[in-house]
């Protein structure tokens, strides 16, 4: 059993996707432009803003990740981002994914916080560089601040139509 080799796996799975959510918001078939309308229709203000942060965010955290570098404090933006998600883009539309739910954002959050727990394994950069930011306490950090991150975010930022659309 090589636990090293799974979180390695995890890691490769989870980065590059985010990475690519990332860079699709800023050249994707509409560009940063279609995604500042897309924000903006989410209610998202200032939508141009939050297109630009969400995609560095989402391509800074995915880089990590895939790297296994600052691993708990790249949780953290990984469960924002997904909490977010949750709220704006999946909101209302139940749990399945495939009716537009939430139940994708869930699983990257908590795959996340998984491995703010368990940490990057040996093949990652926190390891090459000794550094320390995986465990139980990370894990927390890493749920807990995501929550509060995002909160604070959408308490700031987020004014959807009276419609609830």
């Amino acid at each position: 059993m090589d636990i090293d080799l799974g979180l390695l796996i995890l890691r490769l799975a989870l980065g590059p996707m985010l990475v690519v959510h990332g860079w699709n918001k800023v050249s994707g078939p509409g560009g940063l432009a279609g995604t500042t309308r897309w924000f903006d229709g989410l209610g998202l203000r200032p939508a141009g803003l939050h297109a630009r942060v969400a995609a560095v965010s989402e391509i800074g955290a995915g880089l990590f990740l895939t790297l296994g570098l600052l691993t708990g404090l790249t949780a953290l933006a990984f469960v924002g981002l997904m909490i977010v998600a949750m709220r704006t883009d999946h909101r209302g539309k139940g749990y399945f994914v495939f009716k537009g739910g939430w139940e994708y954002t869930l699983l990257v959050a908590m795959v996340a916080v998984g491995l703010a727990a368990t940490g990057p394994g040996e093949y990652s950069l926190d390891a090459a560089l000794r550094l320390d930011f995986a465990g139980v306490v990370w894990a927390g950090i890493a749920a807990v601040g995501g929550v509060l991150a995002a909160a604070a975010l959408l308490a700031l930022s987020y004014r959807p139509a009276a419609d609830g659309k």
